[in-house]
């Protein structure tokens, strides 16, 4: 199982937000390519980046630095927020990124989805965070009447074969993880999830891994790493079940 240590960027600055809520806002490092290159250095397989202001306002707003990390740290990124255009995905495959993450836009326009899966494949990672089992987009300030399910059911039909679900109701909050929300979610797609929100201790790396390559991908870590809960390297260690 993969660990991804998540950088999420608001004005420049790596943040984490409490439940998606912007003004609930704990800023962890001022200098955000020092962070990757710290994650780089514990062994970080992939760094997992979110653009929180390209989020809330629909264009990216932080490029300048994704591309610096991109450039400068040598791990695979995943990128997400604010991808909405086909432009600015073309911008991210031009500069290296290596997955781009698609939110607001898989439950709002289906036929850019397909169309961003017929150009550029693999590469187009599917972003569902849902509140009590409802999607929620625009960087999670507003609801939908979409069942999650109901959309995790179609992204095969989108050609989509990577899905970061979110529970907000945990991101943030270092609650641990719903292992069954996630068995559930995994079943419906066909294909392993990468898990996000409410990761608190290592035992939720072992419970994750524990239910296999099939049904999770890999896991996303944020506020937890950073407040010391436990360190990288032993994330990584135990998502392989080595500790």
């Amino acid at each position: 199982m993969i660990v991804f240590p998540a950088i999420d960027l608001l004005g420049g600055r790596a943040v984490r937000l409490a439940q998606g809520d912007y003004d609930r806002v704990t800023v962890y490092n001022e200098d955000p390519l020092a962070q990757a290159r710290e994650f780089a250095e514990a062994g970080a397989e992939w760094i997992h980046v979110v653009d929180l202001d390209g989020a809330r306002d629909g264009a990216p707003g932080n490029t300048a630095v994704i591309e610096r990390i991109v450039a400068e740290v040598g791990v695979p990124v995943q990128v997400g927020g604010g991808i909405r255009t086909l432009e600015t995905l073309e911008r991210f495959e031009a500069v290296g990124v290596s997955r781009m993450v698609l939110g607001t836009k898989l439950a709002t326009d289906p036929a850019f989805v397909r169309e961003a899966v017929e150009r550029f494949g693999e590469r187009v990672v599917a972003g569902i965070d849902a509140r009590d089992g409802m999607v929620a987009v625009e960087g999670w300030r507003e609801g939908t009447a979409t069942p999650a399910a109901e959309l995790v059911a179609e992204l095969r039909d989108l050609g989509i074969h990577h899905l970061v679900y979110t529970d907000i109701s945990r991101d943030g909050m270092q609650t641990g993880v719903n292992v069954d929300a996630y068995e559930q979610i995994a079943e419906t797609a066909g294909f392993p999830v990468i898990a996000s929100g409410g990761i608190s201790t290592l035992d939720d790396f072992r419970e994750l891994a524990a239910l296999g390559p099939d049904v999770v991908e890999g896991a996303i870590t944020g506020r937890a790493l950073y407040e010391g809960a436990f360190k990288l390297k032993h994330a990584i260690r135990a998502a392989r079940g080595e500790y």
